[in-house]
């Protein structure tokens, strides 16, 4: 692995809070499909989890080139670390 600047508590925290809504969004998603609930209600819901995903996605992005990209290049290891960051925004940007 590579080394890397440690992660705040509080954002360790805050993402830890954000994630575990993500999975009660997807427990609920769930229990209307068992449900047997109205289509467009469980696609408003999967809409909605793919938004608190993305939104969750660059959070990460934003901490990892603030984080890991800044002390890579300042360490000499920016050209890697900036193509690893750049093959992780190409799969969403699909």
């Amino acid at each position: 692995a590579r080394a890397h600047p440690p992660v705040a508590r509080a954002d360790a925290t805050a993402l830890g809070k954000r994630i575990n809504r993500i999975e009660g969004q997807v427990r609920g998603i769930g229990k209307m499909i068992a449900e047997d609930r109205y289509c467009i209600d469980i696609l408003t819901q999967v809409s909605a989890v793919q938004s608190a995903l993305d939104a969750l996605a660059l959070g990460l992005l934003e901490r990892h080139l603030h984080g890991c990209v800044q002390h890579a290049v300042k360490s000499g290891d920016g050209d890697h670390a900036i193509d690893e960051a750049m093959a992780v925004i190409r799969k969403f940007a699909r």
